[in-house]
């Protein structure tokens, strides 16, 4: 069911499981392909995620056998709508930093776990979705593709930052400039996602993450995310005051207390996510 007073557009679905968010890729017809309404309304989504203290884990999942194909090029947005499909000149420049470029911080940033669930084919933006999320699990015979150099135009929503990042420079070029189309076996053995389970044990292996992770610590799982994004960019002196701040803020939570008396008590502990 989707949360009271929800309202998003078509082709994406909003679910709300205890204090899992659930946000579901549905235009199977389309093999999941993006409109800019969905992807704002996907941003959206995930910056009001970070600000619940209901929503301890965020599901990011397709409908149907493939989990995004990209952006929907066939697709008219009506400041792109110019002639013979060709984009009205400027509504790139326009348009990408309210969609593609605001929803990939947006799952990078916000203090709420992501977990993606990949089936068939991630491509484009559907790839960058991916490996923008914090835990990935892909059906090994998954296909993961940047179609850039097929079609004839420069990658956007930071995969030129997220993919070297995942898989070091030469495979990034190996993807962005030769095209090469990785399985989801090869995938998680280069390290691009979390793991890639056969395709009948993808959905209990999702299930089991997804399980873990809203039972966790969610303050401290927070933090930890913001210090492993920040150590991008952080000198060490930084990033220790980083690691300090991040410690005192944890270590006033109830998590942090019934951590310490589970250690105690020696037994698993209840985390409640505060």
């Amino acid at each position: 069911m989707s949360t009271a007073g929800d309202r998003h557009p078509d082709g994406l679905r909003v679910h709300r499981r205890g204090p899992v968010l659930h946000l579901e890729l549905d235009r199977p017809a389309r093999r999941n392909a993006l409109t800019d309404e969905i992807t704002v309304a996907l941003a959206e989504r995930v910056a009001a995620a970070g600000t619940d203290p209901e929503v301890r884990v965020i599901l990011l999942t397709g409908a149907g056998e493939h989990f995004c194909s990209g952006a929907d090029l066939a697709h008219k947005e009506p400041d792109r709508a110019g002639a013979a499909g060709r984009p009205v000149t400027g509504s790139v420049q326009w348009r990408l930093p309210t969609t593609a470029h605001r929803l990939i911080p947006a799952l990078l940033q916000t203090q709420v776990p992501v977990v993606c669930r990949v089936q068939g084919w991630a491509a484009g933006i559907g790839l960058h979705l991916a490996l923008a999320a914090d835990v990935t699990v892909v059906a090994e015979d998954a296909r993961l593709w940047e179609p850039f150099p097929v079609r004839g135009f420069t990658p956007d929503s930071a995969g030129t930052w997220l993919l070297p990042r995942r898989v070091g420079e030469v495979r990034a070029r190996e993807m962005l400039l030769l095209g090469r189309e990785v399985s989801g076996r090869q995938a998680a053995e280069w390290g691009m996602v979390h793991t890639a389970v056969p395709p009948a044990d993808l959905d209990a292996a999702v299930e089991e993450l997804v399980e873990r992770l809203a039972a966790g610590p969610t303050v401290a799982l927070g933090l930890t995310k913001w210090l492993l994004h920040a150590s991008r960019h952080a000198d060490l002196e930084t990033q220790l005051r980083h690691e300090a701040f991040a410690l005192e803020l944890s270590s006033r939570t109830a998590d942090f207390r019934e951590g310490l008396a589970a250690f105690r008590e020696r037994r698993a502990p209840r985390f409640e996510g505060r």
